[in-house]
């Protein structure tokens, strides 16, 4: 029983470690708060984790008996590591596919915007008009602007696809893409109250206005805005500083 203990816990510090450092790297880049939850990537870390380091160390401890030959040993495993790795593989493609690179304000809501999301042809247009806004392998999150273009058939074209559905929003082209403080001005306007929300429930508006005060932010005030998870689903509320519109705080509605 030691031997199969001792195999046991090799392979469950080696598949923590392994499962630690890939999504530790993809929170510390690109799932950080508000990331990790408007993406809803803890079920599938949840998965991958799962897999590593509770399927695999338990399979080391049922195969791993001492009067087994050494060669056989190896090869079951060789085995379960592959079978370890495939699925931390699979759960690293979906994260980094699903990773947020942008968080837009546009019209007058606030979206997080996925890798997934850009199309490559959009990425081929804003290469070549727009290539500030165009994201790299690299590229961390950003704040920006994305209004609708000044040509108003464009714009009316955007809006029919987005309205249709199975076309994309100007959220997701990168060669409209502005600055965040080029937008400011028109966000101050597209603020609200939060008793004024129409995404709120009015358990939820008391309950988000009860979490404002307690951090001593003005409740009266339009200084909130929605921000939206791709699933159209998950949300969360975001204060602002009225004057400087810097961010004060983020508040989940469904938490309370």
């Amino acid at each position: 029983m030691r031997f199969r203990a001792r195999a046991f816990g090799f392979h469950l510090l080696g598949s923590a470690c392994v499962l630690s450092l890939v999504l530790g790297g993809l929170y510390a880049g690109w799932y950080r708060w508000p990331g990790w939850y408007l993406t809803d990537a803890v079920h599938i870390a949840a998965t991958v984790a799962a897999v590593d380091v509770g399927l695999g160390p338990l399979l080391t401890l049922v195969v791993a008996n001492p009067g087994k030959p050494p060669g056989a040993l190896r090869r079951d495993i060789a085995v379960i590591v592959a079978f370890q790795l495939a699925g931390l593989i699979y759960g690293a493609f979906a994260l980094w596919a699903g990773r947020p690179l942008f968080y837009t304000f546009s019209g007058g809501a606030l979206d997080i915007v996925q890798a997934s999301a850009i199309r490559p042809e959009e990425l081929a247009r804003a290469r070549a008009v727009n290539p500030g806004f165009v994201p790299h392998w690299y590229s961390l999150p950003r704040w920006v602007w994305a209004p609708l273009p000044a040509d108003p058939d464009q714009a009316a074209e955007i809006i029919q696809s987005a309205v249709m559905g199975g076309g994309q929003d100007v959220i997701s082209m990168p060669r409209y893409f502005k600055p965040w403080d080029a937008g400011k001005p028109d966000l101050r306007e597209k603020l609200t109250r939060i008793e004024d929300s129409h995404y709120l429930s009015k358990p939820q508006k008391a309950l988000v206005t009860q979490r404002m005060g307690q951090l001593g932010l003005p409740v009266k005030e339009a200084n909130a805005m929605i921000l939206w998870a791709t699933d159209g689903v998950r949300r969360l509320v975001v204060v602002f500083d009225r004057q400087s519109l810097q961010i004060r705080t983020m508040i989940d509605p469904s938490r309370f």
